[in-house]
């Protein structure tokens, strides 16, 4: 059994995007795999934040794990925050990064581009990841192509940190879903769908209605053609569309182009509609029960507490590796 550690950033609801290239594959995880999954909400502080609209944000991500089907009787959901190792871990760890390690990090280089106040936490956010990563001994980290670098830079981290002091953290692999990986923007289908979108036309939210959904699916850029065919390269939009409807139904593009065959693009759009709402239209009712519960304080109580548990004892491995505290002299 491998163990998993995977976080996601409250900051707004999550787009379908999240869902069917990581949220899904977590749930099929869980089942063979030690899994610990973070509201990493210190990391969503990097840029300025609404106080009252964080909390909401965070506890609404923490709903969305278990209405999508995390289990915590089979994995550990839990908010960083409420776990100090990661950021005590974290400081450790930006003193064994370098400067232009950090400066070289693409996501850096984005947010901080143009602006002139950027915030130090905006640069050392690396090794606060690879902090949340390397505390529980995981093996294995699911992300999208947008943080391997990120991952890269973990995995040089936790070997300079092995080969300087001690040899106490895995070296964690790297897995990039192969299907849905990267649902692209339903307006500009050449970059990513994100939420952070100003056109809410181009991407949709985890909580969208069903008469919202399929509004915005038939508003998708398409092409003239008129052929339901994979072609990434010459039709992004139809591409993108094959790949949410397949993600949604299991059926495969090929199915999908002989299905559509000879038929219209409003057609094939209802039909891709039809499909995310059936995907989705559980995990909102599921939603909706939890979000005021104290079911889900109860759920995310348990899960710092193991999360503690298990991050303290490789913190404390991790301080006795570079010297810091004392030994206590024996009586």
């Amino acid at each position: 059994m491998k163990t998993i550690f995977s976080g996601i950033q409250p900051s707004g609801t999550l787009t379908l995007g999240n869902y069917l290239g990581a949220m899904k594959h977590f749930v099929q995880l869980q089942e063979e795999n030690h899994c610990y999954f973070c509201v990493v909400d210190e990391h969503a502080i990097t840029i300025p934040q609404d106080r009252l609209k964080l909390r909401d944000n965070i506890r609404s991500l923490a709903a969305l794990y278990l209405a999508s089907g995390i289990n915590p009787e089979k994995s550990t959901l839990f908010i960083q925050s409420e776990v100090p190792a990661h950021t005590q871990l974290g400081w450790m760890l930006q003193c064994v990064s370098y400067i232009g390690e950090l400066e070289r990090m693409t996501q850096f280089k984005d947010k901080s581009s143009g602006k002139e106040a950027v915030s130090s936490g905006l640069l050392t956010y690396p090794p606060l990841m690879a902090a949340d990563i390397l505390l529980y001994k995981t093996d294995l980290v699911p992300v999208g192509e947008d943080q391997k670098q990120h991952l890269e830079l973990t995995r040089n981290l936790a070997e300079r940190f092995n080969n300087k002091y001690n040899d106490i953290f895995t070296i964690p692999e790297v897995s990039i879903p192969k299907v849905g990986a990267r649902i692209m923007s339903l307006q500009d289908p050449t970059k990513k769908m994100s939420k952070s979108d100003e056109n809410q036309k181009a991407y949709i939210s985890m909580l969208d209605e069903p008469k919202k959904i399929e509004k915005k699916i038939k508003s998708a850029v398409t092409d003239s053609e008129g052929i339901v065919k994979y072609d990434k390269e010459n039709k992004p939009g139809i591409s993108n569309l094959l790949t949410i409807y397949s993600s949604c139904t299991g059926e495969t593009v090929e199915e999908l182009e002989a299905k559509y065959e000879g038929k219209g693009y409003g057609e094939f759009k209802q039909g891709v509609a039809d499909a995310v709402i059936q995907v989705l239209s559980p995990i909102q009712e599921r939603y909706h029960e939890l979000i005021d519960s104290e079911e889900l304080d109860d759920v995310l109580d348990n899960g710092a507490d193991r999360a503690n548990q298990e991050a303290l004892k490789m913190l404390r491995k991790a301080k006795k590796a570079m010297g810091l505290g004392r030994v206590k002299k024996k009586k």
